[in-house]
């Protein structure tokens, strides 16, 4: 695995305090050990290992399959808002003030041919945590990566006739490294999308290198980049994404337990920013990974001694590459401003 710095109470509790978003977080990433444990032992489902090592993966094909396993397990509506509420009042203690949150209808065996009822759980989940004052969510919907050009067009053609106030976005996701590439064949479905006024954000480098970023902003006109830490690998690119100021998700502890970098120190986030590119710091799968918003910010403030000017900045990316509306994003800059 690779290598995370630890953090102290005190470094956690400021950066819980930092004003900030999250652009780049799975729901399927989000499920507690003990919540899928009970699931699984009411279906009478074995778990995969036991439930103080559910959480230990091989890499991140061993991980995608394990997305699966438990997106199979939240079948009911029920089960679909508590993962919802759950993923807010997260998001809440982590001192964020809104996400972007991505889903992918393909992992959610009980929900095939079912996205309108899927979409309306999740959103009571979500209304119900605003409601009691916790921080407002955006869905983006992804396409995964194998899936078919048709697939593609036929989820665009139905979040369109939805016009869901909660889907904000569309998303591609999946792994780069054994699907290839995929960016010709989603080209067609990620135009439909942006001229529905849909939001479009890619992963894009991570398994594989900046070619796939550069598919993601020629062939699917993405707003940002989910990941794309590769595209340090190629000059011209960080230059096209300074130039074009297209943000990046980035993920420190998902890249370093997925074996994308061995540490910290050889994670290019930092030499990304110096060069111009905007940055954030997610998440991607808090609960699977052991992630945690203010512990990003803490661990990218000791490895490159980030002062505060630098987290503020980094904090402000995170706001302005969010597909909030601008209310809410005003309401955080000001927050920010007086942090």
């Amino acid at each position: 695995m690779g290598t995370v710095l630890s953090t102290n109470t005190e470094q956690l509790a400021r950066m819980r305090a930092l004003p900030k978003a999250e652009v780049h977080a799975h729901l399927e990433g989000c499920f507690e050990p003990h919540v899928l444990a009970q699931w699984a032992q009411e279906a009478g489902i074995a778990l995969p290992r036991p439930q103080e090592r559910l959480f230990e993966f091989a890499g991140l094909a061993d991980f995608l399959h394990f997305l699966d396993w438990a997106c199979g397990l939240a079948n009911t509506r029920d089960r679909l808002a508590q993962l919802s509420y759950g993923y807010a009042k997260r998001l809440a203690d982590s001192g964020a003030g809104y996400a972007d949150v991505i889903f992918n209808p393909t992992h959610w065996d009980a929900w095939h041919g079912r996205l309108p009822a899927m979409v309306d759980a999740l959103d009571a989940g979500f209304k119900a945590a605003e409601h009691d004052g916790l921080p407002p969510v955006g869905l983006c919907v992804s396409v995964l990566r194998t899936q078919t050009g048709d697939a593609a067009a036929e989820l665009v053609d139905q979040l369109i006739a939805m016009r869901h106030p909660r889907v904000v976005a569309l998303s591609v996701d999946g792994n780069e490294a054994t699907a290839g590439r995929t960016g010709p064949r989603f080209a067609d479905a990620f135009a439909k999308a942006g001229a529905a006024g849909l939001r479009r954000t890619v992963h894009a480098g991570e398994s594989s290198g900046p070619e796939g970023v550069w598919d993601a902003i020629h062939l699917l006109g993405a707003d940002r980049i989910d990941h794309g830490v590769r595209a340090i690998e190629d000059p011209a690119l960080v230059a096209l994404l300074v130039e074009r100021q297209i943000p990046l998700g980035v993920c420190p502890t998902s890249n370093l337990v997925l074996r994308v970098y061995p540490s910290l120190q050889d994670h290019p986030v930092d030499r990304l920013r110096l060069a111009g590119v905007p940055v954030s710091l997610n998440t991607d799968d808090p609960v699977l990974l052991g992630a945690s918003l203010e512990g990003e910010y803490a661990q990218c403030q000791a490895a490159y001694g980030w002062n505060d000017d630098v987290l503020r900045a980094v904090a402000q990316t995170s706001v302005d590459a969010s597909f909030a509306n601008p209310d809410i994003k005003r309401g955080l800059r000001d927050k920010l401003a007086r942090w």
